[in-house]
């Protein structure tokens, strides 16, 4: 089993692999068990060192995720793996807590309408989930990480505008209810690179070294500018999915999620570190396409190749 390449310096920033979670839920078929442990580790391999396996979620409501322990316990055999899992609930908490993740996220939405459509809970009542499992883990598993990602803190295509006080004030409480982050997702595509800038500078100035994550969908064609966006405003951690799976499948043709192999291509080229290797990462679109013959997926970089000359890490950054 590999690592990053020696040459690699340290990383500045975190790329936080969600197709195994966000990315196969949004999916009709299901992945076989097997195919998704060879693409973990492929993954893995590439230098990938913050993965979200799997959904803690009755397997009735999602059948891509009722392999949820066996994914966590293989991922848990790699070294220096932050394995993490989505939990909407206590229940689901607990089952993760006790299949040994390391990192929790809950959904917690800006968006009054979307937080009753996709959880059946009003915002006051998942704030109250952020506490009872805070409280879970203080008292069971205190090394394991808490991040409340708020979802749809840039629109909704239930509601259509959510006020930026409205998400603000949400992440806030998150913190207040025991979440250790709290990060923004764009989980309809509606950002843009000037809001992303004004939130995320918001967000640090409320709750400070408690901001998480930057979460962005490329329903648009702007989810490399917001990540950018984010970037500059002092966002070192970003969720991707490799292939850009899941994340829209109201947007035909157009991917959902940030593509993993841009994004990495994007700060690479910058001179930005990521400590994932462009060649093993693209190597691990094969075991995606194993597991899931016929489903679309998407990258620019992986497409056009790497640009002539290209030397990850070269002086030419």
């Amino acid at each position: 089993m590999s690592t990053s390449p020696a040459h690699f310096t340290r990383p500045e920033v975190l790329i936080s692999e969600v197709g195994p979670r966000d990315g196969l839920q949004s999916v009709k078929a299901v992945m076989p068990t097997d195919d998704k442990l060879r693409w973990i580790t492929a993954l893995y391999d590439a230098g990938l060192r913050e993965i979200e396996v799997a959904s803690f979620v009755p397997a009735r409501l999602l059948p891509q995720m009722a392999d949820a322990a066996e994914v966590v316990r293989h991922a848990l055999t790699l070294p220096g793996l932050t394995v993490m899992a989505l939990v909407p609930n206590l229940r689901g908490a607990q089952a993760a807590l006790a299949a040994g993740v390391h990192k929790l996220t809950l959904p917690v939405s800006a968006s009054a309408a979307h937080s009753l459509a996709n959880v059946r809970k009003t915002r006051e009542e998942m704030v109250e989930e952020v506490r009872a499992i805070a409280a879970l883990r203080r008292d069971t598993a205190p090394q394991v990480k808490v991040e409340a990602g708020i979802s749809t803190a840039f629109g909704c295509t239930l509601q259509g505008q959510v006020a930026e006080d409205e998400v603000i004030r949400l992440a806030a409480q998150c913190i207040a209810a025991g979440a250790d982050e709290a990060g923004l997702s764009d989980t309809t595509g509606y950002a843009n690179p000037a809001q992303v800038r004004r939130l995320f500078r918001r967000l640090r100035a409320e709750i400070g070294e408690h901001a998480g994550a930057a979460h962005m969908h490329n329903t648009r064609g702007l989810g490399l500018a917001n990540c950018l966006a984010a970037y500059e405003e002092g966002v070192r951690t970003f969720d991707a999915s490799l292939g850009g799976l899941g994340g829209c499948p109201y947007a035909p043709g157009a991917s959902g999620n940030v593509v993993t192999e841009d994004l990495v291509f994007m700060f690479e080229a910058m001179g930005v570190p990521t400590g994932v290797d462009l060649g093993r990462l693209m190597a691990a679109r094969e075991p995606l396409r194993a597991g899931l013959p016929g489903e679309a997926i998407y990258g620019m970089t992986p497409e056009a190749g790497l640009p002539k000359g290209f030397v990850q890490g070269g002086a030419h950054a």
